[in-house]
């Protein structure tokens, strides 16, 4: 195992993605994170114990959180009470920003959590839409998606729950408003929106992903720049919060094996 110039093992690529994942909360102020999945979870702390230091966190129920608790730890300090009303409120005026799971995802930022297969006799049923059609229209939502593969990144979803570009541009104005999807990061790199038609980018790289890996398991022609960087390597700082403080158990090995 290689080892960075102190002493400390080098970063994983579950702590690449757990930066990445964190990135997704910079500059955001003071707005609700709401993580979806493990590694979310780690990046939305680190991202409050960092450079963003405004973000709001919750216990998973009502509760805004004053401190920072490990993984699986309740709170040591509580700043305010979320209940639900309140939490909807955030919602609808952009002042949350999630960061969701995919069944699938096409190139136009459209998310399926939904179903399998035809609606009307779907061959695999899933969460059902749930709460992300509120979601993607009414505060930004980021994609977390721990095994990129070509069953996940389709050319069309087979069902619509999260609203990507075209669709939520064809509602007009009152559907993009607030409608935004800053990023997709997956356990090969990381993803976005910004070109001229909104259809997904490759940001960067995972050190040791290559472009090819990454087209190959793309259900869809993604849009590679001439020039892919590597995602940004944690900071010393940033692996002994991930390591020590956040995470201690290594529960983000699990979700991303080395």
């Amino acid at each position: 195992m290689s080892v960075t110039e102190t002493g400390l093992p080098a970063a994983t690529r579950a702590e690449y993605c757990v930066v990445a994942c964190a990135e997704a909360w910079r500059g955001d102020g003071e707005v609700l994170a709401s993580p979806m999945g493990t590694v979310p979870a780690i990046g939305a702390r680190l991202a409050k114990l960092t450079f963003s230091p405004d973000l709001l966190l919750t216990d998973g129920e009502a509760l805004l959180m004053a401190d920072v608790p490990a993984i699986g730890q309740r709170p040591g300090a509580v700043e305010g009470w979320l209940p639900f009303r309140q939490h909807l409120a955030l919602t609808a005026t952009g002042r949350r920003h999630v960061m969701m799971g995919a069944s699938q995802l096409d190139r136009h930022g459209n998310q399926n959590i939904s179903c399998i297969g035809d609606w009307a006799r779907p061959t695999r049923q899933l969460l059902g839409v749930r709460g992300a059609p509120v979601n993607t229209l009414n505060n930004p939502t980021s994609y977390w998606v721990p095994k990129h593969s070509a069953r996940v990144f389709v050319e069309r979803v087979d069902m619509v729950s999260g609203v990507g570009y075209d669709r939520a541009s064809a509602a007009g104005p009152a559907a993009t408003r607030y409608h935004r999807v800053p990023e997709v990061v997956t356990n090969l790199g990381v993803f976005d929106f910004e070109t001229p038609d909104r259809t997904m980018r490759l940001r960067s790289l995972h050190p040791g992903v290559t472009v090819e890996q990454v087209t190959g398991a793309t259900g869809f022609a993604l849009t590679v720049p001439d020039e892919v960087p590597f995602t940004r390597e944690p900071t010393e700082a940033e692996l002994r919060l991930i390591r020590e403080v956040v995470d201690p158990k290594g529960l983000r090995e699990r979700e991303v094996p080395a």
